[in-house]
């Protein structure tokens, strides 16, 4: 049987910059996209020549200049491009000129570094979650740390039906620790420490892969040419381990 011809609505979304895969499969299930005035089901393949919307609002087919920021989130700052729900919406605290979306989530009593794009291609291959991307935090708990702690951490703790992955965790204070994470569990960190019965009271993201936290509380700047290309080249793969980039495949990315 031939394969209908066109390319699926979430993807076409995405390639137009206007969100995630994820993001799009949310706006599809929440009826407000639609396609030639109606709306479609998941999984339904679009044509050059259909007029797609979200919200009655038409996509432009003009592709925007790529944007890359690296962002230093404060607590309280909401990761969604959802202006319509959330107060505090990272979208209007930031101001770009033009439409961007966050890669992944910072929960709202986090801070520390997120990444926002309009290319909804590099999205879909950070946010795999079998890529083992680095995401590094330094995290502070309500009392001292101990040797079994460190060492619970480090070899997996049972949650959400699962057992974390090994990682990297080293105590840098009496009550702070740097932990790499290659996951991305929903609130991991936080549910890791509860497991363990420590809670956790500040929590900084202060690297993703090769970019680091480097600019104020509340700033961004633009990746440079080196961050990019490097992230591109970690990224490389990510298409090639899945089939049509799932939703199934996609981490939620709230791993702290």
């Amino acid at each position: 049987m031939p394969e209908t011809p066109g390319i699926r609505i979430n993807k076409y979304l995405s390639e137009q910059g206007y969100c995630s895969r994820r993001a799009a499969d949310k706006l599809i299930e929440q009826r407000r996209v639609t396609i030639n005035g109606m709306v479609p089901e998941m999984g339904t393949k679009v044509l050059p020549t259909d007029a797609i919307a979200v919200d009655g609002e038409p996509i432009t087919t003009i592709r925007e200049k790529p944007v890359y920021l690296a962002f230093y989130k404060p607590v309280g700052i909401v990761c969604t491009t959802d202006t319509r729900v959330e107060k505090d919406n990272i979208i209007e605290y930031i101001n770009y000129p033009t439409r961007i979306f966050p890669i992944g989530r910072l929960d709202k009593p986090s801070e520390g570094l997120i990444l926002l794009t309009n290319d909804g291609d590099i999205v879909n291959k950070i946010l795999r979650a079998r890529n083992n991307h680095e995401k590094e935090y330094i995290v502070t708990v309500d009392h001292s740390i101990t040797e079994r702690f460190l060492q619970q951490m480090a070899t997996g703790i049972p949650i959400l039906d699962t057992v974390t992955k090994d990682c990297e965790v080293e105590q840098i204070g009496r009550k702070t620790f740097r932990i790499v994470l290659t996951q991305g569990l929903n609130r991991q960190i936080r549910r890791m420490c509860e497991y363990l019965e420590y809670r956790v009271t500040k929590l900084k993201r202060v690297r993703i892969m090769n970019i680091s936290l480097d600019m104020p509380l509340g700033t961004y700047r633009e990746l440079t040419e080196q961050e990019l290309e490097e992230l591109k080249r970690l990224t490389a793969t990510s298409a090639k381990q899945f089939n049509n980039g799932a939703p199934s495949d996609i981490i939620d990315d709230e791993m702290d």
